[in-house]
Order: C-alpha cells, then sequence, then structure tokens
C-alpha cells in the first residue's frame, strides 16, 4: 500500500477483545455437550459432530486477539491490508457512531462480493468526517441495521 496515493490512512480491529472467564468455557462446554448428548440420541451423528467442531471453532476464536488491520482511504476505494475493495463493487454505506460516545465511529460497507458481502471498519484515529464526504462522493449512503449474526456475536461476547 502505498502512502503517496492513499488519501487517509490508519489502523484498527475489526472488533474489539473481550477476554472471556473460564465461567464463559465452562458453559459453552455444557451446551456443547448436552447438544452433542441430544444429537447422539436422536441418532444425527452428522449434527452432533458438527456441535463438536463449531464449539471448538468458538473456543479458539474467543481465545485470540483479532489482527490489527491497515486501512487506507485511496481514490478507487478503500484498501484493507494489500487488498482493495473498489468503490464500483459497494452498494452502500452508513456511518455507525456509539451513542455513548465510548467506541470509535465505524463505516459500515455493503459490497457485491461473495466473500465479504458486509464490511465494518472502525474510523479510529481517522476524521471520520473526510472519511463519510469521500465516500458520499462515490457510493450511496444506506440506513444499515445490525444483522442477527451481529446480534448474537455480542450476546456472545464478541
Amino acid at each position: 500500500m502505498s502512502s503517496q496515493n492513499a488519501l487517509a490512512q490508519w489502523e484498527g480491529r475489526e472488533y474489539d477483545h473481550n477476554p472471556k472467564s473460564g465461567d464463559w468455557y465452562w458453559a459453552l462446554g455444557i451446551i456443547a455437550v448436552a447438544g452433542t448428548v441430544a444429537a447422539i440420541l436422536f441418532s444425527n451423528y452428522l449434527l452432533a459432530t458438527l456441535i463438536v467442531v463449531g464449539t471448538i471453532a468458538l473456543a479458539l476464536h474467543a481465545a485470540k486477539e483479532p489482527p490489527l488491520h491497515r486501512f487506507a482511504l485511496v481514490e478507487k476505494g478503500i484498501m484493507i491490508g494489500e487488498e482493495l475493495h473498489p468503490f464500483e463493487k459497494m452498494i452502500s454505506f452508513s456511518v455507525l457512531e456509539d451513542v455513548q460516545g465510548t467506541l470509535p465511529p465505524m463505516i459500515s460497507i455493503k459490497t457485491e462480493s461473495w466473500f465479504s458481502p458486509h464490511l465494518i471498519i472502525p474510523l479510529a484515529g481517522v476524521n471520520p468526517d473526510a472519511v463519510y464526504a469521500y465516500f458520499l462522493q462515490h457510493v450511496d449512503e444506506g440506513e444499515h441495521t445490525h444483522s442477527f449474526t451481529d446480534l448474537v456475536a455480542a450476546w456472545l461476547g464478541f
């Protein structure tokens, strides 16, 4: 990512890491064991396997701290690391602000991409008004609400 053509550059994590307590892991394990036993009692071995694998993946994800990403606003779109997300592939955007003001504003971007249809990028360390103004020149603004997945992730402490 070249700093000469970047209009703005900043760093951020895709989510705040909330360390989980031992009780959280115990609750996860108890729920997983109950679900696995129920699936086995109903002879649904595929579901039992899926519960075990999903529980392991969730526990590993909960334990790790999210990586620090580099963002750059460039003429053609937004760079996340070395990957360009062009304005032409964006459907709409919205700047989300925390009501209490404790979290930095974030930009929510809906794209045409199958692999990353919804990007949420923290705007800490950059002027959110300038990013908003630049995006407004290139992408339609839309109302973005939290998806069911976002609500479940927040409930689980992610």
